[in-house]
């Protein structure tokens, strides 16, 4: 919006630039001035509008190539030389990073740090531990956690309680089951037999 508001104003003025030279230069009725302004501004529009957008685009302080040297990075805005342009770009032009590439149509690999010194910067951190796991981290990682997990205790599994006396109880129930018949019918057959004595006895 505010480029386009710019490029509005900016068509203004030089319609109204060339309007006076041509008035001042040649014979012009006034009737046909508001014509004539009408004319240059419809024509002035009618330009590529990137071309224009160009026009108005500020110059650099340097070229986009040499801004970034080893040890410095160097603001397109205003020239200074810095390590690292973030808190500059936002305190001196109010600019974030990303406006800041937008302005300068910088690509996202352009370093707004400079080399030299972000390699310092890594190197300390890794120094330091940053950007490892602490040891705790390390001792509670699941790798770890599984490792250090008991392995399950084998079910224990009780005495077999020996069925040999139950057993032997049962042969002895069945077997007294089965004598209990057998003594029955003795007894059976000793009646018939003293009965059958008797009656021999009675016939002699």
């Amino acid at each position: 919006m505010e480029d386009a508001a710019g490029i509005h104003e900016n068509l203004v003025v030089l319609t109204s630039d060339i309007v006076v030279a041509h008035v001042s230069n040649n014979s012009v009725a006034a009737g046909d001035v508001p014509l004539l302004i009408q004319s240059v501004f419809t024509t002035l529009s009618s330009l590529d509008s990137s071309a224009v957008v160009d026009d108005l685009r500020p110059e650099p302080a340097v070229s986009i190539r040499a801004s970034v040297k080893p040890d410095h990075v160097v603001c397109l805005d205003c020239g200074k030389k810095m390590k690292m342009l973030k808190r500059h770009l936002a305190t001196a032009h109010g600019l974030s990073i990303e406006e800041y590439r937008q302005r300068w149509r910088l690509g996202s690999n352009h370093a707004l740090v400079a080399p030299n010194y972000a390699a310092t910067r890594a190197d300390l951190a890794k120094k330091i531990g940053l950007g490892r796991k602490s040891g705790a981290a390390i001792a509670n990682s699941p790798a770890q956690v599984k490792e250090a997990e008991p392995k399950p205790r084998a079910a224990r599994t009780s005495p077999k309680v020996k069925a040999a006396p139950a057993r032997k109880a049962r042969a002895k129930t069945a077997s007294a089951t089965a004598t209990k018949p057998a003594a029955k019918r003795s007894r059976k057959l000793g009646l018939k037999f003293a009965e059958a004595s008797s009656a021999q006895d009675a016939q002699s």
